[in-house]
């Protein structure tokens, strides 16, 4: 998008600056939400779990891939609860629903992870029962 004739350009920013402000964004989304520190401590579980049942690499992968889906809708949840909070009364009163499909879309994304979660973990501790038994 270019600006228009009469607005000055804003300088290009270098991709030290980009990754900085994404980081600060990380702080700020993870910073006093309680809901963010229960999906880090399932998150974290998950990766425990991995380890202990040594995952295939394709099963780390799906389950790196589910902590990152619930933590991405976490954030943009957070991020569109900070922007209603800054809005005017009369549009806050016209525009509510666009938190509760943000919590919604959290809680479809923690139900594919748990989904996920299940099928990788069922999966290795069925091989894992299944290989002490014996032939």
């Amino acid at each position: 998008m270019q600006p228009a004739p009469d607005e000055p350009r804003r300088p290009r920013r270098t991709w030290g600056a980009k990754f900085a402000d994404a980081f600060r964004g990380l702080k700020f989304g993870m910073r006093g939400q309680s809901s963010f520190a229960a999906h880090i401590f399932m998150g974290a579980s998950a990766l425990v779990a991995a380890a202990i049942l040594r995952c295939s690499l394709e099963q780390w992968a799906l389950v790196i891939f589910a902590i990152g889906l619930v933590f991405t809708a976490e954030l943009l949840n957070t991020a569109i609860e900070i922007l209603f909070r800054g809005l005017e009364a009369e549009t806050r009163e016209r525009s509510w629903q666009c938190l509760d499909i943000a919590a919604a879309a959290v809680l479809v994304a923690s139900l594919a992870a748990a989904a996920i979660g299940i099928i990788v973990f069922g999966e290795r501790i069925y091989e894992m029962i299944r290989d002490s038994s014996g032939p």
